[in-house]
């Protein structure tokens, strides 16, 4: 005989847990990156169809829209892409990109160690690894 699943309340189940606003934060932020994604390819196909752009370079900066991954090319000014409207487009995908990855290997972690002071450990040095890669990312975006 199947056994019944059990269904708990709203209440019970916490509606405002720190699990619930990360998995809420997860599909948002998945759906952030394909936002920020297509922003920087219609960017990249309207400002490459001016400059006469191969398709890996408007695919480069369509991913990352930095103003290094257009200065090895043959464009003869790259002043419209150092604007700071690309950097904060740049900016916003890599703090959402490095959140997203980086809860994911939490979440990952969290199956396999058993231990509170195990899941406390990975805890702590994610939110290092976030901090320092966010840092990092922004440093060389902010003054490339």
């Amino acid at each position: 005989m199947a056994t019944k699943s059990r269904n708990l309340s709203i209440v019970k189940r916490g509606l405002m847990s720190f699990e619930t606003i990360m998995w809420v934060f997860t599909r948002l932020s998945a759906l952030g990156m394909y936002a920020l994604i297509i922003f920087g390819l219609i960017g990249a196909l309207i400002m490459g169809a001016r400059n006469n752009m191969n398709f890996a370079d408007v695919m480069r900066w369509g991913f990352m829209p930095n103003v290094t991954h257009v200065q090895n090319t043959d464009l003869p000014d790259t002043d419209p892409w150092a604007s700071p409207l690309w950097k904060l487009t740049a900016s916003a995908l890599l703090i959402i990109a490095v959140g997203h990855g980086v809860h994911g290997l939490v979440v990952i972690a969290d199956d396999y160690i058993t231990t509170e002071k195990g899941r406390g450990i990975v805890r702590i040095i994610s939110g290092v690894m976030i901090l320092s890669m966010i840092g990092i990312g922004l440093y060389l975006i902010w003054t490339s």
